[in-house]
């Protein structure tokens, strides 16, 4: 078996004093505790503290207890003469009205706040009549995650006085077997490491640390007051090539999942680096520092770039090249050149990040791209989600996202979202002498992939965590977690999928039996699979808005109310003895202690992407009702789709009859006026009043079409009743398709024989050189530097479509609708009959209008209306298709 470091971090911190600082005869921690088990990575630690008032007066006891961020409260209670005041944990809503009634009495209500990187404390205090004694315990949880190749568990004693029964104690069990386990810290130095005792014993270990009153004076960050420093345990768990580890208890099941001894992937790798003034002095130098340090660490068979960025982009060169030791020694001359300067455009420096990557597709590769910035966004698009938005068209999903925010200046919501977005995650630099080490420590998390599009499958499995991951780094662990269906271990199989380098690897044991616990700790997968399902549902319902965002949030309340989880969502409401306050306990999120204002959030403004063969047209499709008589186009209805719009009709319905139309509330069968389907052709340079033309009848469309991609767009508009598009299917050279359709809820994605259904929510699938997103009003259908997007609506209980090519290809062999470029006109008379010159042909125009919703707000445009074939400078039929 092979050799995985582990270190678990458990960080417990409690001291107690008086309002004032006492004397110790005033009161005494005569006793302080702190176990902690960790049984399969998910660690569970009570802090139990308790305190004697040595005064003959009634005084204030606080209480204190540092704990690491990822971890949830999940119990607390005090025991005050024979009596237990239990901790309750309410949605935050209902404890709100205690929370604001403190608030009004000048107490300090929000009783969890951040200390430092990794901690946050809570506190709470309680009056203890003279000579009396009162017993704080507090209990926490937390799914250890791995990185490294290692656990930490760390903890932090500073109980502000040396305590006569001190003791920590420390259990773990691992069915995988612990290979080695060590202690470290400032707390592990002489004289506190005669204090230590450590035991291992295959699967188990156990780790006391009973340091004597005067040991806890003797340390080098001991004194009168006792200790304060860390005690860090460090162990590892063997591990081999094969599917992992699996644990299952009372119908639940988590499976640990690192291989070791897979070969590395070669990774591309692009660094976008902040230079704006605020980066001036430590931060920069410090930037510069680690990122020659990361230089030395690239292999030569990695690929690499470098952007720097302020209110310009800088590039060191325009594209990735090899790791080679001339460029890399280029690089960190440039690196060492990086000087502070002008505002903040992070979305341009990002998308050219996103183009340098989507450019050098290179096979048996990882891409990662890696964001470091110290501010919010002051030049060129600064509207956050705008910018979120066209970073995942961007990126597309084909590689994670990583943002850096340096200090506490950074917006750091916004860079969390954008990561989680784009399956990364956001990473807080802070401002310290170990700046450059800490940049350097995230890069060696991602530095080594082995696997990519991992796929975790569970047949007979239900209600699972997360399965579908981009990447899978040396030293790092995925870890998932559901139910067995019916708890039947029988037919419960799984089974892992992914990609080593350029070949397709697939982890499965049909032999292998899943080990199943006894009954002592039956409960136990449960809670690790409910940690982490309300993990996963906060950090979906950050990315979510609307009714999907409080359905997601509902359901992460719900959870963390069902196993008493203290969360973002709930709170803990702390009960008293008669005639006290009641206290209640919020669990900060990152960031909470320097807000700032943010402008209210909206819908995603899509800006128009300019096509990079040149010009800047857009297509803009509407419908009405039409008779050759007369027209009526009364737009009440409409939906941005991007650089195409769709228009809907008014409501209001037209009645036929002989030689004109009247507006009627009742409903006539129109059997002789086709559905008119107005596209509006944006126009270019100088001219401001774009060409509109009509199309009608049920026909297929030719949209698009790249013959040096074998990829092709076609459409088939709907039927009277309905409008729009009811079918777009994209072709992929000759056995590769993918079909969208209003009859179902799913886009089907067929390679040859192999038929995958791809719905809202999942991950990106990925067919030829194509990949297929689907969210729940668009899917994004990305190949190379092209974008296609098709915007989705209900109309009276009927789907329909709209196609938007929202990135144009740097090639101009292109054709279809999506594909035309504006034509280029003069007017050359305006009375009696308004008529245009297009390429030295005349033709007669009427002026019309559209509204265009391919900007933010929409507007109403003039146009000029004419035939299609003039518009498009060619027969319409050019563009029918046969068959989809």
């Amino acid at each position: 078996m092979g050799r995985a470091v582990v270190q678990i971090t458990l960080i417990g911190l409690l001291f107690a004093l008086a309002s004032t600082l006492p004397n110790k005869d005033d009161w005494d921690i005569y006793s302080f505790h702190i176990n902690s088990t960790v049984t399969s990575r998910y660690a569970t630690t009570v802090i139990t503290s308790r305190v004697a008032n040595r005064m003959n007066e009634s005084k204030e006891t606080e209480f204190h207890v540092r704990l690491p961020k990822n971890a949830f409260i999940s119990k607390f209670r005090m025991f005050i003469d024979g009596q237990v005041y239990d901790g309750v944990v309410k949605a935050k809503e209902q404890a709100q009205q205690q929370y604001t009634e403190a608030v009004s009495r000048g107490e300090s209500a929000g009783l969890v706040s951040s200390v430092g990187r990794t901690l946050e404390e809570f506190k709470t205090s309680v009056t203890v009549a003279a000579h009396k004694k009162v017993t704080f315990e507090l209990t926490y949880e937390e799914l250890m995650k791995r990185t490294h190749g290692k656990y930490e568990l760390q903890i932090h004693a500073r109980p502000m006085q040396p305590v006569r029964d001190f003791k920590v104690d420390v259990y773990i069990h691992e069915e995988a077997g612990i290979s080695f386990i060590d202690v470290k810290g400032g707390l592990s130095t002489y004289p506190l490491a005669y204090a230590i005792t450590k035991t291992h014993a295959d699967k188990q270990a156990w780790v006391y640390f009973y340091p004597t009153v005067y040991q806890q004076k003797m340390c080098d960050s001991c004194g009168d007051q006792g200790m304060n420093g860390d005690l860090v345990i460090v162990y590892d768990v063997n591990r081999d090539n094969g599917l992992g580890h699996i644990k299952k208890s009372d119908g639940y099941f988590v499976h640990h999942f690192a291989p070791s001894d897979l070969p590395r992937i070669p990774k591309n790798v692009v660094f976008v680096i902040d230079q704006s003034g605020s980066m001036h002095g430590r931060k920069i130098e410090q930037t510069r520092i680690a990122l020659i340090h990361i230089l030395n660490d690239l292999a030569e068979d990695d690929h690499f770039g470098l952007i720097t960025f302020d209110d310009r982009i800088s590039y060191w060169k325009r594209e990735l090249v090899q790791a080679n030791r001339k460029n890399l020694e280029s690089a960190k001359n440039f690196a060492r050149n990086i000087e502070e300067r002008g505002s903040t455009d992070i979305h341009e420096a990002v998308l050219q990040g996103a183009r340098m990557l989507n450019a050098h597709n290179r096979e048996g590769s990882a891409s990662i791209l890696i964001l470091l910035t110290d501010g919010d966004p002051t030049s060129g698009v600064t509207n956050l989600e705008k910018i979120q938005s066209n970073v995942r068209q961007a990126i597309a999903g084909k590689f994670p996202l990583y943002c850096l925010g340096f200090g506490f200046d950074v917006n750091f919501n916004f860079l969390e979202k954008m990561s989680l977005q784009n399956n990364g995650v956001a990473r807080r630099i802070y401002e310290d002498s170990d700046a450059d080490l800490q940049l350097k420590g995230f890069y060696e998390e991602v530095a080594t992939p082995l696997l990519t599009d991992v796929t975790m499958i569970y047949v007979g499995g239900t209600n699972l965590t997360q399965t579908n991951f981009s990447h899978y780094y040396n030293g790092s662990e995925i870890v998932v977690a559901g139910e067995i269906t019916d708890n039947n271990i029988e037919t419960f199989t799984p089974q892992v999928v992914a990609i080593s380098s350029n070949r397709r690897i697939i982890f499965s044991n049909p032999s292998e039996t899943v080990e199943s616990t006894g009954t002592v700790s039956d409960h136990h997968i449960q809670r690790v699979w409910a940690y982490l399902t309300v993990k996963q549902l906060l950090d979906k319902e950050l990315q979510l808005s609307g009714p999907e965002k409080e359905k997601v949030k509902k359901e992460a309340m719900e959870l963390s109310l069902k196993y008493s989880f203290v969360t973002p969502l709930t709170s803990m409401v702390v009960t008293k003895p008669l005639g006290e306050n009641t206290d209640v306990l919020h669990k900060p999120k990152e960031g909470e202690t320097s807000q700032r204002w943010q402008p209210p959030g909206g819908q995603p403004n899509f800006a128009h992407l300019a096509p990079a063969c040149g010009y800047s047209g857009q297509w803009v499709h509407s419908v009405a009702d039409f008779d050759p008589v007369i027209r009526s186009y009364d737009y009440i209805k409409s939906y941005d789709v991007g650089t195409a719009v769709f228009l809907e009709p008014s409501d209001a319905l037209i009645e036929v009859t002989t030689g004109y139309l009247e507006p009627t509330d009742d409903l006539i069968e129109v059997t002789d006026a086709p559905l008119l389907y107005r596209f509006l052709l944006n126009s270019t340079g100088n001219q401001t009043v774009p060409l509109c033309f009509d199309i009608s009848g049920a026909i297929i469309l030719k949209l698009f079409h790249h013959p040096s991609r074998d990829l092709s767009v076609n459409g088939e508009l709907d039927s009277i009743a309905n409008g729009g598009f009811s079918k777009i299917f994209i072709h992929i050279k000759t056995h590769q398709h993918v079909e969208v359709d209003t009859e179902s809820q799913r886009v089907t994605v067929r390679d040859g024989q192999t038929v995958t259904y791809q719905a809202a929510g999942q991950d990106p699938s990925t067919v030829g050189s194509v990949t297929v997103t689907v969210y729940n009003t668009e899917i994004h259908i990305a190949a190379e530097d092209i974008l296609l997007v098709i915007s989705q609506h209900e109309k009276t209980g009927q789907r329909l479509l709209w196609p938007v090519l929202r990135q144009q290809p740097s090639t101009n062999n292109t054709e279809g609708l999506l594909a035309v470029k504006p034509a280029v006109y003069e007017v050359v008379q305006q009375v009696p009959v308004t008529k245009l010159k297009i390429k030295n042909q005349e033709t007669d125009v009427t002026s019309d209008s559209a509204i265009d919703y391919s900007t933010d707000p929409p507007v109403t445009k003039n146009c000029w209306l004419m035939s299609a074939d003039s518009a498009l400078q060619r027969p319409l039929a050019d563009f029918f298709m046969a068959q989809l």
